[in-house]
């Protein structure tokens, strides 16, 4: 079979997987799904590079653009950095803050 062939065959079936796990679980089309993961990936990404937050103790999920921040921050100034953080990532419509601050 031709390379391209190859590509385009793996592609369906990879999004005809998405789709059928999506809409079982949680109704959200395979393109919805994709784009969550995408904007969790730019934002776990952002928190790691930055050198307020480094990440180390936030966890991110995001469904239907909504991003949802959880876990430990060292003070007000790392969630405030990891909520801006978030904001700036392209397809995030909403911040939900489940941030504890912890000293």
């Amino acid at each position: 079979m031709n390379p391209l062939k190859t590509t385009y065959l793996a592609t369906a079936v990879a999004l005809l997987a998405l789709s059928g796990h999506a809409n079982a679980e949680t109704s959200k089309s395979a393109g919805q799904v994709l784009d969550d993961t995408v904007i969790t990936t730019k934002v776990k990404a952002a928190l790691i590079a930055d050198p307020v937050t480094k990440a180390l103790n936030i966890s991110v999920d995001t469904d239907n653009g909504i991003v949802t921040l959880a876990g430990e921050v060292s003070g007000a100034e790392e969630e405030l950095r990891a909520i801006e953080l978030a904001r700036g990532v392209d397809g995030t419509v909403a911040i939900t803050d489940e941030l504890e601050i912890v000293r």
